[in-house]
């Protein structure tokens, strides 16, 4: 069915953005830390958006969110061994919830045995909805992007943090990487990337902030690439920053700016009011030495609705009738309690009420509404509106904040067909939509920065975490040197012994190691994973030398075959991402996209002309913080 459109021309746009994903943990543990966070995430999120999806698609309301979908969890919900599990774990939660229900209606407990049946229809909708799937959750999402529901993004492949990885290579190979699993399994090429923890680093002098853990000599200080330009190298459009590098960032007068056309200079409205609502090409020496035209682009984070959706204190999910996130009935698991209140002690929640909850969250998708109206309507215009970016953890709406997706979907309603005038030329869009219709505002130079706490690195380089880059620079730079060597060329296995090298790096950078060991919520397995994948790394380092002077033993063999089939992802990995000074080779946005000929173009500059999104062609063919 095709979208509607509203009668009325925008003035103004929100664009949601999602972002979902996990750290590797198919053969890494089951729980209460492993693949129980993966089946969990499925069953509470993944699953309950596309419900939303489908309801709205169904009724021609246009979501037109921003979906990432990171290629490590890609992976993981294209696993064999994920798709087997899954439906088992969906069984073992209805039988626990019947089991619930006898005892509640044994204690002649008539409201929590109501909750029982809940949980039970809850999973057994979760069963159903997976096997009319046929098990496959990628193609779902693939079918609501070409329809132009969602747009998917990419993100980094492991999610590694990028201002502190240590080579540009790996940074850029994170990139790389991405695109290809992306392409591989979705079928074309993204157009936005999340940059993980919206970690952001500019191009500049740059040193190791810690030794080697074996004393061995790390590089001197030198010269790195910003972010942005491994994004652009990539063919990728635009990404999202935090506040603060947008409030302090510079304007940038930039040569390529000043003599472009008239739709090129920057709007009048780029005051205080506007600064943090409309985008920006990313100005540095990648840009600046001739190539403006291929400048990344940046959509800065609104600090007003982010606060609302996240702040467990303040924000909507601390509504004392939402479900409790924290008190659970074992065994099982399931949730019969309501937050209640944000001091209240767990033993004294009162028992959840879905009705009550329901009702808050049309009150809440009402008040969100109004918020990004009253930020965005002071410089509305149907000729250049503002749009304002509203980022979040995809797994903050169904578990962490159970009725996150219902109230997803209130809003888009709230927005399709507003119940007063007031917000009447809201719109909602992609990240795309708008880049295709609108110009940017003008280029700036950032800082580095990220959305964790205080902005900066310190949640994944601080003194807990700080041992993990003792190791993990000089495997960067071991496997560097080994790609950038060709013996590897003529030898197939010390090629495929490189490949699984490869894979271990990318694990080894994940940043959600250091996440968990900083915030505690999960440290003792953070640590072991990050110890585990440097051992693999070094012990395929040592077969490596071996397979290049001879075959390798039994015992040698087995263990490259036990590695490969524990980190069996990305397929198609290519060592030669790794070898020194190594980039993608940018091409023009027509040839890229040229090869889908149905999708809108990559409007790597800003357009002239006022069309909405409504003209514009559709896709038809194809954490919380710290």
């Amino acid at each position: 069915m095709p979208l509607s459109t509203s009668a009325v021309r925008p003035s103004a746009f929100l664009s949601l953005t999602l972002h979902a994903h996990l750290p590797f943990v198919v053969n890494h543990g089951t729980w209460p830390h492993g693949m129980e966070w993966l089946l969990e995430a499925a069953a509470e999120t993944y699953l309950p958006l596309l419900r939303v999806f489908t309801r709205l698609e169904q009724e021609g309301i246009p979501l037109r969110c921003n979906l990432n979908l990171t290629p490590v969890l890609l992976e993981q919900l294209n696993h064999p061994a994920f798709k087997a599990e899954f439906p088992r774990y969906l069984e073992r939660k209805i039988s626990a919830a019947r089991e619930d229900e006898s005892y509640f209606l044994t204690m002649q407990q008539q409201q929590y045995a109501e909750l029982a049946r809940y949980w039970q229809h809850f999973f057994s909708e979760a069963l159903e909805d997976f096997r009319a799937l046929g098990g496959d959750f990628l193609s779902a999402f693939r079918g609501f992007h070409q329809r132009g529901q969602i747009e998917i993004m990419t993100s980094g492949a492991t999610h590694g943090y990028m201002p502190l990885l240590g080579t540009d290579e790996s940074v850029r190979a994170q990139i790389r990487v991405a695109v290809q699993t992306h392409e591989r399994l979705l079928g074309e090429r993204p157009r936005g990337i999340w940059l993980p923890e919206c970690g952001y680093r500019p191009a500049g002098r740059w040193e190791l902030p810690v030794p080697a853990a074996d004393g061995s000599p790390l590089p001197p200080a030198a010269e790195r690439i910003g972010i942005e330009e491994a994004v652009s190298e990539a063919n990728l459009d635009y990404f999202f920053v935090d506040t603060h590098l947008v409030e302090g960032a510079a304007d940038i007068d930039s040569p390529y700016f000043r003599s472009a056309s008239a739709a090129h200079v920057r709007l009048p409205e780029g005051t205080d009011a506007r600064r943090l609502y409309q985008p920006y090409f990313v100005d540095g020496p990648y840009t600046s030495a001739g190539n403006a035209e291929a400048a990344a682009t940046i959509f800065p984070r609104d600090p007003r609705t982010g606060a609302q959706v996240w702040s467990g204190d303040t924000g909507y999910p601390g509504d004392e009738n939402y479900l409790d996130f924290h008190k659970k009935r074992w065994p099982g698991g399931h949730r019969y309690w309501r937050v209640t209140g944000g001091n209240v002690d767990i033993g004294d929640k009162q028992i959840y009420v879905p009705q009550h909850a329901a009702e808050r969250v049309q009150e809440h998708a009402r008040h969100f509404v109004e918020l990004v109206w009253s930020a965005l309507s002071p410089t509305a215009s149907t000729t250049k509106p503002p749009i304002l970016s509203a980022p979040f953890d995809a797994e903050l709406f169904g578990h962490w904040w159970f009725e996150g997706p219902a109230w997803l979907e209130a809003v888009a309603r709230a927005v399709h067909a507003p119940t007063s005038g007031q917000n009447s030329g809201l719109a909602l869009s992609t990240g795309s939509e708008y880049l295709d219709s609108y110009p940017r505002a003008g280029f700036l130079a950032l800082a580095e920065g990220s959305w964790g706490a205080h902005g900066n690195n310190e949640v994944w380089l601080n003194n807990q975490t700080s041992w993990t880059y003792t190791e993990l620079y000089p495997a960067e730079l071991q496997l560097r040197e080994l790609a950038t060597d060709t013996a590897w060329h003529t030898n197939e296995l010390a090629a495929r012994i490189l490949r699984q090298m490869c894979r271990e790096l990318l694990l080894l950078e994940s940043s959600d190691w250091q996440f968990l060991i900083t915030t505690g919520a999960a440290q003792d397995y953070a640590s072991a994973r990050f110890r585990g994948h440097a051992d693999s790394f070094n012990d395929l380092r040592r077969l490596y030398a071996t397979a290049l002077q001879s075959s390798l033993g039994e015992a040698d063999t087995h263990l490259l075959t036990a590695i490969e089939a524990r980190d069996n992802l990305f397929a198609e990995i290519d060592p030669a991402f790794w070898a020194t000074g190594a980039h993608a080779t940018r091409t023009s946005p027509a040839t890229v996209h040229g090869e889908h000929p149905t999708l809108p173009p990559a409007g790597r500059k800003p357009p002239t002309g006022d069309a909405t999104l409504s003209e514009l062609p559709k896709f038809h063919t194809e954490r919380s913080e710290a």
